[in-house]
């Protein structure tokens, strides 16, 4: 008979055959770490801009390499994400487990969450972003999310407000997913929204684009329906309620406006350039963060003003989709809290449009080039629908270009528009179109005139391949600003802002003390900073060609790398334009025009003295100027050069430059 096996040998071998099975191949791989997940939170999002969380759970050995991609609609295949962010944007991916908080825009198509594994040695550097950055791989998924959706009947979305022709008309456009009839339903009660404005409805396909990357996979998105209507016979000075939708597919919630006064004395405006969308995730391209700020201090300022008119003016590089057309989405989200009270008013720039086959690129032309990323102005021409009925054909089966150059009147102010990347020479239509607008204008009705237009007639950014068209827009347009006396020429493109001497053939005009002598001469100024962070360099002086940034040119009296953007306010005594910077909200730079015939109290001096050291300083150059003309450039009287001048000007800065 066998000996019994002794408890304490029996408790061994198991504890050692247990400890063998943990070793094991097999056994490794099952037990690992538990699968990977993607969760959303909220699974279904209310509206366009909401926020998701999506967080993640099980990831081993987590790389920094690691990311998230977004996609949208969820049949995208694995290149053609909207956008990505890498795990370790979140301080605690090293645990495998994290979170990122999204808000997304509304593209009426479900999104989807997708995670890959990236590493160092697949990186492709022949695959970039527009910052030369390599494109993550996707050559390694991990996991997949459930499909995340937006809930339906709440209304339209993307809402925004133009002028039209007509000064009792206020036009509402907005963007819905079936392009199903909807109504704008307005009143002066909000419990009381009798009137009933039918839209028309419109949208454009992929075959549209005339270029990569919009018409091709990776960047066409379905753009849904465009709603146009306009709200009529509306009371001068009022303020309106409305919304807009259907029964069927829900009704926005209610907005507001003030409705345009023909008979104001006042004139309140926002004006920049180049701002573009922000967005929460890497992409294919650059956007722009600071166009929050922006928005920001406007907002803020809207609030201030109360219940009088006025309006907004983006003057070219609207969105910055150049192509990726889910970007368009994103912007029209951003600005709806603003542009859904006053009017969003916008000219072409060349992030709208220029394309290599556009039908009007002449020889010298050779600054157009692929900017509009295969838009070729399709949806900068629908998406909105200024004053007028300008428009070019594109010579492909897109729609023809439209909103290229209007005008209208608000209050004391006569705004004109028009198109640097159209035929703007002498003869054009365009050219007509201005000539004839400018010498109509009833300066008694409008004393001041605003021209607007995105690339530049003067500057001194080093902006030398824009060279030729600066050429032709001093030779065409220079001698209708000067002659009809326009007050302001505002331009962007260069995303700095930039105020120059009145002036004309780069040379300062002057009066004298009595304002008798000397021409009312145009202010130009350069106001490209809405958002855009590239920044060119200012043109060296040629006697300091290492030297870019200082000393600038006698005629630039103010010029500086500050985002922001600019307010009018104008009466029928002075036109006063302030610029606004987004890092404190408070006004860098301002200057007073007064209406044309009236002098100042400063004796015929065009501006305001706001600094008590800068108007002593100004008074005695004045003093000098009417008692020692005779004296000349005195090494004193050199090293304040740039006041000299703007004492002889018929305004007077705030401060001569950005410290």
């Amino acid at each position: 008979m066998p000996c019994p096996i002794p408890t304490r040998i029996l408790l061994f071998l198991f504890f050692f055959s247990f400890f063998l099975t943990l070793l094991s191949p097999t056994s490794s791989s099952s037990s690992s770490s538990s699968p990977i997940s993607i969760s959303l939170s909220p699974a279904i999002l209310t509206k366009s801009g909401d926020p998701v969380r999506v967080q993640w759970t099980g990831i081993d050995s987590p790389s920094d390499l690691d990311w998230l991609g977004i996609y949208s609609p969820p049949d995208s295949s694995d290149d053609n994400f909207i956008g990505y962010v890498f795990l370790s944007s979140c301080n605690r991916w090293q645990s495998g487990s994290c979170s990122v908080d999204l808000p997304l825009a509304n593209l009426r198509s479900p999104y989807q969450f997708r995670i890959f594994r990236w590493t160092q040695n697949e990186v492709d550097r022949s695959r970039l972003d527009q910052d030369h950055n390599p494109l993550p791989g996707t050559k390694h998924p991990l996991a997949k999310s459930e499909f995340l959706s937006f809930e339906k009947g709440h209304g339209p979305e993307q809402i925004h407000l133009a002028f039209t022709d007509m000064d009792d008309e206020m036009r509402v456009m907005f963007i819905t997913a079936d392009g199903k009839q909807n109504l704008a339903k307005y009143g002066e009660r909000e419990d009381g929204l009798d009137e009933v404005a039918e839209t028309e409805v419109r949208t454009y396909q992929q075959s549209d684009m005339c270029d990569s990357p919009a018409n091709a996979s990776i960047g066409w998105r379905d753009p849904g329906f465009i709603h146009d209507g306009v709200m009529r016979n509306l009371k001068y000075g009022k303020r309106y309620y409305y919304k807009v939708g259907s029964d069927e597919g829900g009704w926005s919630v209610t907005h507001t406006f003030v409705s345009r006064n023909k008979d104001s004395d006042e004139t309140i405006a926002f004006l920049f350039g180049d701002m573009g969308t922000s967005t929460p995730y890497s992409t294919f391209l650059r956007t722009q963060e600071e166009s929050k700020s922006t928005l920001k201090w406007i907002t803020r300022d809207l609030e201030a003003i109360g219940d009088k008119p006025t309006f907004i003016s983006h003057i070219g590089d609207i969105s910055y989709a150049r192509g990726y057309s889910w970007l368009w989405d994103t912007f029209f989200t951003q600005i709806e809290p603003v542009a859904s009270k006053v009017p969003y008013h916008v000219c072409i720039g060349n992030h709208e449009y220029d394309w290599p086959l556009q039908p009007w690129k002449p020889d010298w032309a050779q600054m157009y080039n692929t900017d509009g990323g295969g838009e070729c102005g399709v949806p900068y021409s629908l998406k909105f629908n200024m004053p007028g009925n300008s428009s070019a054909p594109t010579g492909t089966r897109a729609p023809a270009t439209r909103n290229l150059y209007y005008s209208f009147d608000l209050g004391v102010v006569h705004f004109v528009y028009m198109s640097t990347e159209t035929n703007f020479l002498l003869g054009s239509d365009q050219y007509n179109f201005i000539k004839h607008d400018l010498e109509s204008v009833n300066r008694e009705k409008t004393p001041f005139v605003v021209v607007q237009g995105h690339r530049p007639m003067y500057t001194t950014s080093y902006e030398f391949t824009d060279t030729p068209l600066r050429e032709r827009l001093l030779e065409h347009y220079e001698p209708l600003f000067v002659n009809n006396k326009v007050t302001l020429a505002l331009w962007g493109h260069v995303h700095r802002y930039e105020r120059f001497c009145p002036q004309k053939n780069f040379t300062c005009g002057s009066k004298d003390l009595n304002g008798d002598d000397g021409e009312d001469l145009p202010v130009h100024v350069v106001i490209g900073m809405g958002g855009q962070d590239w920044q060119p360099i200012w043109e060296p002086r040629p006697d300091h060609q290492k030297d870019p940034i200082f000393p600038q040119s006698d005629r630039s009296l103010y010029r500086g790398g500050e985002f922001g953007y600019t307010r009018i306010l104008a009466t029928r005594e002075k036109l006063t334009l302030y610029y606004i910077g987004n890092h404190d909200g408070k006004v860098h730079d301002m200057v007073e025009i007064p209406a044309p015939g009236r002098g100042s109290s400063g004796g015929g001096n065009r501006g305001v003295e706001v600094m008590e050291s800068k108007v002593s300083t100004y008074v005695k150059v004045g003093s000098i100027l009417v008692l020692g003309v005779f004296i000349g450039y005195v090494v004193g009287f050199v090293s304040h050069a740039r006041r000299e001048v703007v004492s002889r000007k018929t305004w007077i800065p705030v401060k001569s430059e950005e410290a």
